[in-house]
């Protein structure tokens, strides 16, 4: 069964739809590549995805373990090379609340992050650079 479906909607902006959900997601080509910049590129949905993936990986995590980590969050840098036109790094700093005097935790749920499957799919071209903050 198919995921979603794209529908390009001009000026360099598409409409994605998930086929499950119909959830909705906008993108629009990058100021630094023609377009408006209104809403996430392609390859900030690439890079925003691998944040989301290790949170939701190491929240699968911490149920199993009984650990609370909500509230827990990332941010996200993407840089871009030129040539080729690529996403040449993936900065992600990670803030992990609920488990911060806890070594084990720490070493399980950053063990979980960096080998979520979107880390593991993506190009090894492209540098994943991860920072993990314990609050």
């Amino acid at each position: 069964m198919a995921t979603s479906k794209v529908k390009y909607l001009g000026e360099l902006r598409t409409l994605s739809v998930h086929l499950k959900s119909n959830s909705e997601l906008i993108s629009d080509a990058p100021t630094d590549n023609q377009g408006k910049g209104q809403a996430f590129s392609p390859s900030d949905t690439v890079a925003t995805a691998l944040a989301s993936c290790m949170i939701t990986i190491m929240g699968i995590k911490a149920n199993e373990h009984d650990w609370d980590i909500t509230g827990s969050h990332a941010t996200v840098t993407k840089i871009m090379t030129s040539n080729p036109r690529a996403i040449g790094e993936i900065q992600i700093q990670l803030e992990v609340k609920g488990v911060k005097d806890d070594e084990k935790a720490k070493t399980i749920l950053k063990n979980a992050a960096i080998n979520c499957p979107v880390a593991k799919s993506l190009s090894a071209n492209i540098n994943q650079v991860i920072k993990f903050d314990w609050v």
